[in-house]
């Protein structure tokens, strides 16, 4: 998880509020130190964090809990509320209004720009736009080349030359073709630092092409010094936002996202991952919510209609709930799981389930034997698929041998499979949780 240090402290901290028996003076300043102590380490600026803790500690000595919660409960909402808002607030989302919808992307060399552009593009292309790119940096080499790599990877068309180094002449040769696109992304030229010539050339670019959004492509791993770099880019060339990159994989993360938070232009995009669908839209409120263990349904949700279309996704439950389901069915469902991520961070997104201390070994054995049934799913025939009923001991070890596994998974697969669908029949009309729990008593390890 992005973060995960931090948010394994903050967790800690709120299950000490859960466990002690009412709320005073020593469990607040006992929380205030954790909290503070958890986001030093993540490289927060010192005068933020205590800003931050002062804000919690009034808060909570001033303000009544609200009738229907607890002091512990409002104690918890006051450290959720305010850490949202120390991350910037609301989501600013991009509205894509006009077409086409030019988005210019501006930072420093080996923030990593191109590569966003690439994930931006097919951020938007999975939401329905037609995209396309643009790549304007004539300094760096293998800039066109690199962004045209990406185009072919995600299917979008990418404007540029190898040889042209005048980047208004580039621009004005692919502005004739912007109106094929809902969307253009353009990739400007970086430098080590934001020299006046720099400035120059990206004020040319702005004034050739009024972009609708302007943003700032910052590294996370550079910590508390993203505040002066996102100023200087904000205040030198108009940025309306910020992408974040490398999120995943660095203990700056918390001083890079609070200090650009302070400078005005929010951050709109966050970098999780190394792959091309690895780009969020920033959300304090689920981002916070994820930290703290408390899930977040609106990613979850996204990340469903990215998976599988509404329409079967709807059958495919009829199907589960009647306990009719076939091998192709599970197998769309896994092919679904697939497209939304690994298992831990699908459990981070869960409310109720980010808390729970599942361990990672635990996690990974599971996506493993997904995989194992992917394959062997993959060496049956459509008849076998569609009537699982029709393994016999032949086909079984006909299948196991032609997906490379044993013949053991192969049956543990087809137990599973009469598993799930005894528990859906059961399931069909029952509303009521306890007597859930009295029909799969036995049947579930742990009931």
């Amino acid at each position: 998880m992005v973060l995960e240090n931090l948010s394994s402290k903050l967790k800690d901290s709120l299950a000490k509020i859960a466990k002690s028996m009412f709320v005073d003076d020593r469990l607040i300043d006992e929380l205030i130190k954790d909290i503070q102590r958890a986001l030093l380490q993540a490289d927060v600026n010192v005068k933020l964090v205590f800003d931050l803790s002062k804000n919690i500690k009034d808060r909570v000595k001033q303000e009544k809990a609200p009738a229907g919660i607890t002091q512990k409960e409002h104690l918890i909402k006051v450290v959720y509320e305010e850490l949202v808002k120390f991350l910037g607030g609301d989501k600013n989302e991009i509205k894509i209004d006009k077409k086409p919808f030019k988005i210019l992307l501006v930072g420093l060399y080996g923030s990593g720009k191109t590569t966003q552009a690439g994930k931006i593009a097919k951020f938007y292309q999975k939401r329905g736009y037609k995209v396309g790119m643009v790549q304007t940096d004539t300094w760096r080499p293998a800039a066109y080349k690199q962004l045209k790599t990406l185009g072919e990877q995600i299917n979008s068309q990418v404007f540029g030359s190898e040889k042209e180094k005048d980047p208004i002449k580039i621009l004005k040769e692919a502005e004739k073709h912007f109106n094929e696109f809902d969307i253009a992304i353009i990739d400007s030229a970086g430098r080590d630092a934001l020299s006046s010539e720099l400035i120059k050339e990206i004020e040319t670019v702005n004034k050739e092409l009024k972009p609708d959004e302007v943003l700032l492509v910052i590294s996370a791993d550079i910590g508390q010094a993203a505040q002066k770099q996102a100023q200087q880019f904000h205040d030198s060339c108009k940025v309306t936002g910020i992408v974040a990159t490398k999120m995943d994989g660095t203990a700056k993360a918390g001083g890079a996202l609070s200090a650009c938070a302070v400078t005005g232009a929010p951050v709109k995009f966050i970098g999780v991952g190394e792959k091309i669908d690895d780009l969020e839209q920033f959300n304090p409120k689920g981002f916070v919510g994820r930290m703290l263990g408390m899930g977040d349904l609106e990613a979850l949700l996204e990340k469903a209609k990215e998976a599988i279309k509404e329409e079967d996704a709807e059958e495919l439950g009829k199907k589960f709930l009647k306990g009719e389901f076939n091998f192709l069915d599970l197998y769309e469902q896994l092919e679904a799981m697939g497209k939304m991520g690994s298992l831990s961070k699908l459990m981070e997104l869960v409310p109720g389930l980010g808390g729970v201390k599942i361990p990672k070994e635990m996690l990974e054995g599971q996506e493993s034997k997904l995989k194992v049934w992917k394959h062997i799913m993959q060496s049956m025939t459509k008849e076998e698929l569609e009537d699982p009923e029709l393994l016999t001991s032949a086909r079984i070890d006909r299948i196991a041998t032609g997906s490379g596994t044993s013949a053991s998974e192969v049956r543990q697969l087809l137990k599973q499979y009469r598993q799930t669908r005894k528990i859906m029949k059961a399931v069909k009309g029952t509303t009521d949780p306890n007597k859930l729990l009295k029909k799969f008593k036995g049947k579930i390890p742990g009931l």
